[in-house]
């Protein structure tokens, strides 16, 4: 059994086909998805398809850091409003992207503060996005200095000192299709890490593996990544499959 924690199947590039896609995914041992939020537009999308398939599918809350813009105030109630409403399961996605542009660095920062805070209050774990911008997360979540919380930094791709420091903090490394590009490098650092500090992930529709890397991504791929993490540390897929999976069960409490 498979567990893709991070996963936005509910997104329109799966209009079309969604159900198979869902199929597919469990028919691979994919047996769980989680799905994180972007924002108060794809909230709708999001829920429609848990309550579609309330067993397969896991529910986070929060705002995206390229969503933040000047109306983040009004976006961070719509995260608080549903968090009341209903159960979700982590916070997420949440951090600090700086690779479009770093005009938002303050208003992103903050909204990643409230949210911290939120994560605190309802004691759930969080799924931070990290992209150009590690230094900035990692002073946030120091200042914060909470040996309660608890996450995933999603879609890994730094360095294994910054692998150490995660870890150090009692965080979840999560690796995705990006272990699988030949040129990235990642492998080489995963390699380094034991198992039981990671989780898998696709990103769907992003990010895709090989041998499919350049179309779209979606859960039932996420058996290329757990067989690319087999080969890197000597061990069987099932060995990384079952290590993986109690990893996130553990994290999300699914």
């Amino acid at each position: 059994m498979l567990i893709d924690t991070h996963s936005h199947i509910y997104s329109t590039d799966f209009i079309h086909d969604r159900d198979e896609v869902i199929q597919r995914a469990y028919s691979n041992d994919v047996r769980k998805i989680i799905l994180p939020n972007i924002d108060s537009s794809s909230v709708k999308n999001l829920l429609d398809l848990v309550d579609t398939y309330p067993h397969i599918c896991f529910p986070l809350m929060g705002l995206h850091p390229t969503s933040v813009n000047n109306d983040y105030q009004e976006e961070l109630q719509v995260v608080e409003y549903w968090l009341k409403k209903r159960r979700f399961y982590g916070i997420g996605e949440i951090g600090i992207d700086l690779f479009w542009e770093t005009s938002f660095l303050e208003e992103q920062t903050h909204a990643f503060r409230f949210q911290l805070e939120l994560a605190r209050q309802y004691e759930l774990p969080v799924v931070i996005h990290v992209r150009d911008s590690f230094d900035e997360v990692y002073k946030v979540l120091q200042e914060t200095n909470d040996k309660k919380l608890t996450g995933v930094f999603h879609s890994f791709t730094g360095t294994f000192e910054q692998a150490q420091l995660i870890i150090d903090l009692g965080f979840k490394i999560g690796v995705g299709g990006i272990v699988t590009f030949k040129k990235s490098g990642l492998d080489q650092i995963i390699s380094k890490i034991d198992p039981s500090h990671l989780i898998l992930e696709t990103d769907s529709p992003y990010l895709t593996p090989v041998p499919f890397r350049g179309k779209r991504n979606e859960s039932s791929y996420l058996v290329y990544i757990a067989q690319k993490i087999a080969e890197l540390h000597q061990m069987t897929v099932g060995d990384i499959a079952k290590i993986t999976t109690e990893n996130a069960r553990k994290l999300f409490g699914i």
